[in-house]
């Protein structure tokens, strides 16, 4: 398995495939070429540095996502495009989730990835991709990824056709803003005792 180091040598080829893609927007058009605040700008701010990190960093334990989005990068404004990293140690998950305001392209640098999603009519499409391959998990639906290889990691990168795609934690939603035990156990056809099991697996811990 290639060092994370080396793995960055595929960024290069990651913008150029991702270059050729338009993907849709959801983002209102603007009247000028960008949207700047009230002050005079130069190159600094449409550089975005937070990835840096990534250049001869050790790999983290836990899955991690590093974005680029509105929130991080004020210059996306009105562009209707984001970047995330993802990072798979080995054996870890993407949890099932969605992205209200756009579609998906993943673009698998380094390692192997399971990978599917959900349609409106309860489909489920899977693939096993391989370093190289890309991925798109149509706009709003539920989809996942995971590493299922316990001995190496993966890495991959998302592009959006959103300043803001906007993240919906199928598990968090579910079991971490306080629904109703009842309603969950009804949901579920089980008992309040395996909801509060989950709420308490997905509490911070202290």
């Amino acid at each position: 398995m290639a060092s994370r180091t080396s793995r960055l040598k595929f960024f290069s080829l990651l913008i150029s495939s991702l270059a050729i893609v338009q993907m849709a927007t959801a983002d209102p058009d603007i009247l000028t070429d960008f949207i700047a605040p009230n002050k005079t700008v130069d190159g600094n701010f449409f550089t975005f540095t937070g990835m840096r990190v990534l250049v001869g960093g050790d790999e983290p334990k836990n899955f991690t996502v590093l974005k680029a989005t509105l929130a991080e990068f004020p210059a996306l404004n009105g562009q209707s495009v984001s970047y995330a990293v993802l990072e798979f140690p080995a054996g870890t998950t993407n949890p099932p989730h969605t992205h209200p305001r756009s579609a998906e392209l993943l673009f698998l640098i380094d390692g192997t990835l399971e990978v599917g999603f959900v349609d409106t009519k309860n489909n489920l499409f899977t693939h096993t991709l391989q370093t190289g391959d890309l991925f798109v998990f149509p706009k709003g639906l539920v989809h996942y990824q995971y590493n299922a290889d316990s001995q190496n990691s993966a890495l991959a990168v998302s592009a959006f056709g959103s300043a803001s795609a906007g993240t919906v934690s199928i598990p968090t939603t579910l079991f971490a803003t306080n629904i109703d035990d009842n309603v969950l156990a009804l949901s579920f056809k089980t008992d309040v005792a395996t909801i509060q099991k989950l709420k308490a697996g997905l509490a911070p811990k202290l």
